[in-house]
């Protein structure tokens, strides 16, 4: 499913015009990633967390030129499903 299936099937399920639909989930990712950024967690009951992960740093491999590289220590965005969300997809995915 693409961003646009997505705005399709919410517009038609709450008869909202596309448009609203679209600005509003692109707001939410706006939003989403802003907190990120900022190094604050967004947490959405019964959905999920949106959490940054620290990386360590690490020595890694060119193949090419065969030398060894360093890679600093960083933080990448993460998303850890609840519990519900979790156990909802489980039971759905059983039943198919």
């Amino acid at each position: 499913m693409r961003k646009s299936d997505l705005v399709n099937n919410i517009s038609e399920k709450t008869g909202i015009p596309k448009v609203d639909v679209l600005v509003t989930i692109e707001n939410l990712f706006k939003e989403i990633k802003e907190n990120l950024a900022n190094g604050e967690n967004v947490y959405v009951r019964g959905f999920g967390s949106f959490i940054t992960k620290k990386r360590a740093a690490k020595i890694g491999r060119n193949i090419k030129r065969n030398v060894a590289v360093e890679i600093p220590e960083h933080y990448i965005p993460a998303f850890k499903p609840s519990k519900e969300f979790v156990a909802d997809v489980k039971e759905k995915l059983k039943t198919n």
